[in-house]
């Protein structure tokens, strides 16, 4: 067993840590690690790809729509647009749960202020109210966002780290396939797309994430986003959709052999009157 030493007195406490990190822990993680073999939590891997681009007058927002658990799928189809305001949308990778509630808490925040303030609320207002709480958090939130919407001054197009940090830029992805989306809108995206070529620009970004990314995969869904609201196009493309599926046969009766059965006659019907049977 490694011994370890208590220190005398603060000075050598002191003495230990100087620059700021203790290493008291490390060789009894060590020896843990190769006697008891007692391993320390490993972090999942999440996966997803997500995208966005701002147009003269709209935002345009996408998504894949599988959900992992390590390295199972969890779900073929979820749906990662969160809805915060009528003009105000968002794509989330990372946690789930962290990604349901976070939007959720943002939902209700913003659907406040218009009711206290009587104005429709602004996307700054989302972007500084998500990245305070999240840096409160130094990312143990497992939030990752692409945030757009349209207000008064205009579309905008965010994306904010799950630390807290925030981004403004014309267009951006996030998530595991992010690298495969982002060499699709690096080298297709124009200032002057139409409403349906930004579909099928994120549409495209999304298909090449899926297609080169294990972690994303299923459908693309799509939000676009104009000052008169956002529309959101669920499964608006699948890519994967089973060629092969095998018929249902039921099993015939008999499969399964029966070995007791018993009929119990709990009540007695008379005219309308029920009376239980003892």
């Amino acid at each position: 067993m490694v011994a370890v030493r208590e220190p005398e007195d603060y000075l050598e406490v002191l003495q230990s840590q100087r620059g700021g990190f203790s290493f008291e822990l490390c060789k009894r993680n060590a020896h843990l690690a190769k006697q008891a073999s007692i391993r320390p939590p490993a972090a999942m891997k999440s996966g997803t790809t997500i995208c966005g681009v701002q147009l003269k007058d709209a935002v345009v927002l996408a998504a894949d729509t599988r959900a992992t658990e390590g390295p199972m799928v969890a779900d073929k189809n979820c749906e990662k647009l969160h809805y915060i305001a009528n003009n105000i949308f968002c794509a989330g990778a990372g946690t789930a749960a962290d990604l349901e509630h976070t939007t959720q808490l943002m939902e209700s925040q913003m659907e406040l202020l218009r009711l206290a303030t009587g104005t429709q609320p602004r996307v700054c207002t989302v972007v500084r109210r998500l990245s305070t709480m999240l840096f409160k958090y130094q990312g143990y939130v497992g939030c990752a966002l692409v945030l757009g919407g349209v207000d008064v001054t205009g579309p905008h197009l965010y994306q904010i780290y799950p630390h807290g940090s925030t981004d403004m830029l014309p267009f951006t992805t996030m998530g595991s396939g992010s690298l495969a989306a982002m060499s699709i809108l690096e080298s297709e995206y124009k200032e002057d797309l139409t409403v349906e070529e930004g579909k099928a620009l994120v549409a495209k970004a999304i298909r090449a994430g899926i297609f080169n990314d294990l972690g994303s995969g299923g459908n693309v869904d799509v939000c676009v986003i104009t000052k008169e609201g956002g529309t959101i196009f669920r499964n608006m493309e699948k890519p994967n959709e089973r060629k092969f599926k095998a018929q249902y046969k039921g099993f015939p009766k008999g499969t399964t052999p029966v070995l007791k059965e018993d009929i119990l006659k709990l009540c007695t019907v008379e005219s309308g009157d029920v009376t239980m049977s003892g």
